[in-house]
């Protein structure tokens, strides 16, 4: 059975690098899934409610569970735009998902905004007019990261709550 780890937080948390590298490190047949490529590079969609991008993200949670040993899903997702999808989450990995979300002030965010190739995309306005404060989700149960969790320290945790949990027959 596939297991789910979901990384959520605002823009510039560093969700994005963490997932590949945890994708590395868990090994081959792990499939990210980034929020960013599905609705601004495949679908070429806006976000909202009805975004597009919804249902093609759920069809690729289902891929995912079907074909793969981990699926990792993350972006800003919104909790209440997403809900659709954190529901079928539930629906297929049941217990088997691992949630984070990257809880930083806001400044922090543009700070770590500004060391990646994509920094003159968009800046502070837009980041700014994107950002949520803890939004949390309801429905799954997430751990915190915090500014002072690095990039290599978050991948150690969530490869050691996999590999706990897998070691006890809950996933993999």
């Amino acid at each position: 059975m596939s297991s789910l780890v979901i990384l959520r937080g605002n823009s510039g948390s560093g969700k994005s690098s963490v997932a590949k590298s945890l994708q590395r490190k868990l090994g081959r047949n792990t499939l990210v899934i980034p929020q960013d490529t599905v609705r601004r590079e495949m679908l070429w969609a806006h976000d909202g409610r009805d975004t597009p991008a919804l249902p093609l993200l759920i069809t690729l949670l289902e891929y995912g569970n079907a074909h793969c040993n981990y699926v990792i899903l993350e972006g800003i997702l919104y909790a209440d735009w997403y809900r659709p999808l954190f529901e079928s989450a539930t629906d297929l990995f049941g217990d088997r998902i691992f949630a984070y979300y990257y809880d930083l002030p806001f400044e922090e965010t543009l700070k770590r905004h500004e060391t990646k190739k994509e920094k003159f995309e968009f800046g502070e306005a837009q980041m700014r007019s994107w950002w949520r404060e803890k939004d949390l989700l309801d429905i799954i149960p997430e751990k915190i990261f915090r500014q002072d969790v690095s990039l290599e320290s978050a991948v150690e945790f969530i490869f050691h709550d996999i590999s706990a949990a897998d070691s006890n027959g809950l996933s993999g």
